[in-house]
């Protein structure tokens, strides 16, 4: 959308209309989706948020990490909605029978987030949204994405030094403070990481990873 709102309040928060009516499809989904966010934040973050349909469900199940209310926040806006006016964007769709096999995957994950708890949630350099959906992910590679380079908080991690290999052996993740450090694998392909913002290149869905703007490829 081409307006920029002035305050929360003012956003608009409805559908957006990019995902189909839950009861038009029996089947199982999960969406990863993303959109940016609002005010400073905005010009080089989005935000992100993860979409479940059971089978044979009449409606979604969306899961935001929020910085108010309660912190992992369930169908508090429609699964497809506009944020802070902003038009979102599905970043990995799976359907049917492997969706249906990866829900109680992805709900255990969701369950065991360490900062689920009020006043976990810090804008930068996390533990924020980003930080949720991509410790969802890594709980879950056989979700087989990573959050967009612009998707600040993503590579959130506690402690001075970390050290992370994928369950699948497919990504290795290392960083110091969550502030520095680097990726590589199928799925991130080549990332550096420097105060939040990531540089890159991916190969397996042939683009660059560029700060503030995303991915910049042939897809």
């Amino acid at each position: 959308m081409a307006d920029r709102p002035t305050s929360w309040s003012s956003a608009n928060w409805e559908s957006s209309g990019i995902l189909p009516p839950a009861s038009d499809d029996p089947e199982a989904a999960i969406y990863i989706m993303a959109a940016r966010t609002g005010g400073m934040k905005g010009a080089v973050s989005v935000h992100s948020w993860i979409v479940l349909k059971k089978p044979g469900a009449h409606s979604y199940e969306r899961y935001d990490k929020v910085g108010w209310g309660s912190p992992i926040r369930i169908n508090g806006y429609a699964a497809d909605a506009y944020w802070y006016s902003n038009q979102p964007s599905i970043i990995r769709e799976i359907q049917g029978e492997e969706a249906e096999r990866l829900i109680p995957e992805v709900e255990a994950a969701i369950a065991a987030y360490p900062y689920s708890q009020r006043g976990g949630y810090r804008i930068w350099p996390g533990p924020n949204s980003n930080t949720f959906v991509a410790h969802v992910l890594n709980a879950v590679p056989a979700l087989g994405t990573v959050l967009p380079p612009n998707a600040a908080g993503r590579d959130y991690a506690e402690g001075p030094v970390s050290l992370r290999v994928a369950s699948d052996w497919r990504d290795l993740h290392f960083t110091l403070n969550g502030l520095a450090g680097f990726a590589v694998g199928l799925r991130s392909g080549i990332e550096f990481h420097f105060m939040g913002a990531v540089a890159g290149i991916d190969f397996l869905r042939p683009a660059l990873k560029i700060p503030a703007l995303g991915r910049v490829g042939l897809d």
